[in-house]
């Protein structure tokens, strides 16, 4: 039986999350798209994107899904998009937001996509770094907390579609 042992309490990720929206806000400026890669990332992208507006900024919100990990706590190894990329993002500035950049497949994967749409520029911001799990040359240009190579779940993150809803990050133990 998996146990969820606290990480990052809420107090902790607010915090984090407004001073990377300030940062974004000093680099990005007033007109970008904010792309979210779901599921794990809406919580994140959410609040995010309530604290950048605070400033004045009101980027386009968009959203896209990509997968390489099915129940277990191993990627595949394997990214694919689910479904299609926003339309009109040819020559936008975009923010790709992703929960936790692990082997680094997905954000390579996505930000190389976007590229060949014609995205003028498209800057990472992710909320975890795990970079002792690095596997595709990447890193984010935004990240909220760096951590050892742990499985975390809350805070929109699941382990088998449970514990997104859990306001804290937090790490399993007794996964299979």
């Amino acid at each position: 039986m998996e146990t969820v042992h606290e990480l990052y309490p809420a107090a902790t990720i607010g915090e984090r999350v407004q001073a990377m929206a300030r940062e974004i806000e000093v680099n990005l400026g007033d007109d970008f798209v904010l792309l979210c890669v779901l599921n794990g990332a809406f919580m994140f992208s959410a609040d995010l994107a309530r604290a950048i507006s605070q400033n004045g900024p009101r980027p386009r919100i968009e959203f896209a899904t990509f997968k390489s990990y099915g129940v277990g706590t191993e990627s595949s190894g394997s990214v694919r998009l689910k479904g299609e990329l926003p339309d009109g993002l040819k020559g936008s500035q975009v923010l790709l937001i992703d929960d936790i950049l692990d082997s680094g497949r997905t954000l390579l994967t996505a930000k190389m996509m976007l590229e060949s749409e014609g995205v003028a520029e498209v800057q990472t911001c992710v909320l975890l770094d795990k970079p002792a799990r690095r596997a595709a040359p990447i890193e984010a240009d935004y990240v909220g907390f760096a951590i050892d190579d742990v499985f975390v779940v809350g805070y929109g993150i699941d382990y088998a579609e449970k514990y997104r809803c859990l306001p804290y990050l937090g790490y399993v133990t007794g996964a299979e």
